[in-house]
Parts: structure tokens; C-alpha cells; sequence
């Protein structure tokens, strides 16, 4: 009498399992639907003509498609110049932010010195202070640095590491064996090239997410170069899309969203390229407290 009770209990088991799935996925699905609405709407609103723009009920399939707009544009600022300004500040944040946020973290995780939580601890706090907090200080500072007007704002404190990075690089450092680290002391290694012939070549997955979120953070940055950058041949996409608002009576809504599309898809191709690094980067992070 037993088996069948059981046999029918393995079903039912399995049943709930198929329904929890189910649920889970169609959440997802609808999920994924929502946050690609407004994509979509960008990618069909940058090939209309100006006539399908406001009408209703909206049209989402634009006939005809126009992919003259992208060119328009380009055309419409000087695109390739903001395009080598934000790689020229992306590239020198991202080289700095990596650098020094592994450095630093290497201390917190793998060098025993007195004091050295309490100043984890109050690196940690950092990150509760805004940036609007910081940003009248800093422009003061930068002031009188005479770096008002250069991009030397928007790079050089990245090379200072940043709180958060710190945190997630530390907790990646303290999963890799100090039984390495011992090997490489009794050979004659100092803690600087055990920190670059060791730790650096076993933490690319980290460093890969903190290099991925840098430049994600740099290209879509608009507040800082807003306040730092004063001559308009140096401004950076995000500052350029401004131009696209209201310079001839009215927004050029196609053109704006052709721009906006052709901002944002170097970022979904880097991700899509570092994408099965990036989440084994996130997933080993923090495994050890």
C-alpha cells in the first residue's frame, strides 16, 4: 500500500516543481518585456520619418524606415569628436580604477597591519557620501588645480581607487589560497609582485566586472562633465545629446533616439562580449567574508 502512496507523492512533488518553474519563467518573461519596452521604442522612434513621431495610436513598425536619421545624426554634431572625448576619459578611468582599487584591496585582504579593519570600515563609509555632497569641494579643489575646463577632473580620481571597488575586489582576493601567497614570500617575492605576478592574474573575473562598471559608469556620465568641462569641442556624448533638444523651435525626437541608440550599443556589445566573464566575476565575488 505504501508504493503507490509514494509514487503518488513523487508526482505530486514533481507537479509543484513544474508549476514553480512555470510561474518563475513567465515572471521572468514578462519581466524582460517590460525593461526592453523603452529599447524598443527608441530603436522604432530613431528610424521614423518626422511625421510618425507624435502620432496616435503610435506606430512601432515605421514605414517607411528611415536609416538616413543615424546619418542626420552624425551629422548633427560633431559625433566622432564627443565619441573619442568619452574613450579618451573611459580608458584612462577604467586603467585607473582597476590599478589602484586592486592595490588597495590587496592590502585590506592579504597585508596584516595594525588598524587595518578600522580603515576598511571607514572606507566602507565613503560610500554613503553622495556625489552632489562632494561636488562644490571638488570643483573648488579643482579650481584651484587649474583643471577646470580639462578632462582632468573626469579621469585623475579614479586613480585613487574607489570605495566600492575596494570591497569587491577584497572579498575576491580573500577567496584566492594565502598558501600561494606564502610560496611566492619564501621565494624571494615582496608583496608588490606577488601582487602583480599572483593575485592580478587569478582576479581577471573581478577585475573584468570592475573595468565593465567603470566604463559603463564614465560613458554615461553626465553631472561631472556638465560641471568640469567649459569648451564645447570637449564635451562627451552625454553632454552632446543635449544638442539634440530644442535647437530648432522643438525636439528632434528621431535623431535623438538615433543617437541614444548608437550611445548605448557599444555598452550592450561589450557586455554580450564579457558577458561569461563578467557574471563568473560577480559570482565568485564575495564568497568569503
Amino acid at each position: 500500500m505504501s508504493v503507490p502512496q509514494t509514487s503518488d507523492w513523487r508526482r505530486s512533488k514533481v507537479m509543484q516543481v513544474k508549476i514553480g518553474r512555470f510561474f518563475i519563467y513567465a515572471t521572468l518573461i514578462i519581466g524582460s518585456i517590460v525593461f526592453i519596452f523603452p529599447f524598443a521604442w527608441m530603436l522604432s522612434t530613431s528610424l521614423k520619418v518626422r511625421e510618425q513621431l507624435l502620432v496616435f495610436p503610435p506606430i512601432w513598425i515605421p514605414n517607411p524606415v528611415r536609416f538616413a536619421n543615424y546619418i542626420d545624426a552624425i551629422n548633427y554634431i560633431p559625433f566622432f569628436i564627443y565619441t573619442k572625448n568619452t574613450l579618451y576619459v573611459c580608458t584612462l578611468s577604467v586603467v585607473g580604477i582597476t590599478l589602484s582599487s586592486s592595490l588597495v584591496a590587496y592590502g585590506f585582504a592579504r597585508i596584516d597591519w595594525p588598524g587595518r579593519d578600522t580603515f576598511f570600515i571607514i572606507t566602507l563609509s565613503t560610500m554613503m557620501i553622495p556625489f552632489p555632497v562632494t561636488m562644490v569641494p571638488l570643483y573648488i579643489v579643482f579650481m584651484n588645480l587649474g583643471w577646470i575646463g580639462s578632462f582632468k577632473p573626469l579621469w585623475v580620481p579614479y586613480w585613487f581607487s574607489n570605495a566600492f571597488n575596494i570591497f569587491l575586489l577584497r572579498q575576491f582576493f580573500m577567496t584566492i589560497p594565502t598558501e600561494l601567497s606564502d610560496a611566492a614570500r619564501i621565494d624571494g617575492c615582496s608583496e608588490l609582485g606577488i601582487w602583480g605576478r599572483l593575485i592580478i592574474p587569478l582576479s581577471k573575473p573581478a577585475l573584468a566586472v570592475v573595468a565593465l562598471f567603470q566604463f559603463m559608469f564614465s560613458w554615461r556620465d553626465f553631472l561631472a562633465p556638465l560641471i568640469f568641462l567649459t569648451k564645447q569641442k570637449m564635451f562627451t556624448l552625454s553632454l552632446g545629446l543635449q544638442f539634440y533638444q530644442s535647437q530648432h523651435g522643438g525636439t528632434e525626437w528621431h535623431m535623438l533616439m538615433a543617437a541614444s541608440t548608437m550611445v548605448i550599443l557599444p555598452v550592450i556589445i561589450l557586455f554580450f562580449l564579457t558577458q561569461r566573464t563578467f557574471i563568473q566575476g560577480i559570482t565568485l565575488t564575495g564568497l568569503k567574508g
